[in-house]
């Protein structure tokens, strides 16, 4: 069973449409995946199509930016109540924070002599709930100013560069109990990715278990093999679900592919129980898994 938790459609900074991307998890030899936008669940209704016609099985999430200890964090947040107005709330703050920012980008890549406007880059964003850094990423490449993504972000956007500017990002701690109460179950995105340097540690990641914290991704593409084994370590260590994905952004980031890292079925299984603990516990009505 080859299960892959963790996909971007371009309803957030992805290239594939909910539907292709489906498919393509059905090409690829995927049994399960989980369609995991940034901050926004807009895509989950033509995945579930999707996944009926492909024979897929459908996990619907969403991946939210927080903060913790002033870095910043990515949670993966699975089958939680997306009406629920607390979590509506906050990530209606993040989107608006990626568009509030948008102007200032263009403002400092203007100052660096480069000719590009929000309607270049709402060329590239399409349909997306919010545009951000990927989008004018796409912009500049689409211009000729940077040959893809990955020069957009060392020479211009990453945090440090001449036209990064700083936005929202939700409080990681309060994030995670307002994914429970939605009936959700969380999971951090590639923590020690992109030279975070083992942070969270054991301990972070024992107090963020207290707070609501159901797993962590192990197996992910930013983390060096050695990396690897020291979360695995920990997680076991601390009893959190281990998962592993590809980040799959379509073309849009390269050694990504979907199925290049998986989750293992007895962590999914536990996954999954949680999220139905987190649901009853709630009250709420929460997704199902799509099982075509």
């Amino acid at each position: 069973m080859r299960i892959d938790l963790h996909t971007h459609s371009r309803v957030s900074d992805g290239t594939d449409s909910p539907r292709e991307l489906v498919g393509a998890a059905k090409r690829a030899g995927l049994d399960v995946v989980a369609l995991t936008d940034h901050d926004t669940a807009g895509g989950w209704d033509e995945a579930v199509e999707a996944a009926y016609d492909e024979g897929v099985e459908l996990v619907r999430g969403m991946e939210i930016s927080t903060r913790h200890d002033g870095r910043g964090v990515h949670l993966l947040a699975y089958l939680p109540d997306p009406t629920y107005p607390p979590l509506v709330e906050e990530l209606q703050r993040v989107l608006d924070g990626r568009d509030l920012r948008l102007p200032a980008m263009l403002a400092r890549l203007n100052e660096l002599g480069i000719e590009i406007s929000a309607p270049d880059v709402a060329a590239v964003s399409g349909d997306a709930a919010a545009s951000g850094r990927p989008h004018v990423a796409d912009a500049l490449v689409r211009l000729g100013v940077v040959a893809d993504r990955e020069e957009a972000f060392e020479r211009y956007l990453s945090a440090g560069r001449s036209a990064y500017v700083d936005r929202y990002a939700a409080p990681l701690v309060p994030l995670l109990r307002i994914v429970s109460e939605a009936g959700g179950v969380a999971v951090i995105a590639h923590p020690w990715g992109r030279s975070r340097r083992e942070r969270p540690d054991e301990s972070d990641l024992a107090a963020l278990k207290s707070a609501g914290l159901a797993g962590v991704e192990v197996d992910h593409q930013d983390h060096a093999p050695e990396a690897r084994e020291r979360l695995l370590a920990i997680a076991r260590n601390l009893g959190l679900v281990v998962t592993g994905s590809s980040d799959y952004h379509g073309t849009g980031k390269v050694d990504h592919d979907l199925g290049v890292n998986s989750t293992a079925p007895d962590q999914y299984a536990r996954l999954l129980e949680l999220a139905a603990a987190a649901s009853a516990a709630s009250g709420r009505t929460t997704p199902e898994v799509i099982r075509p």
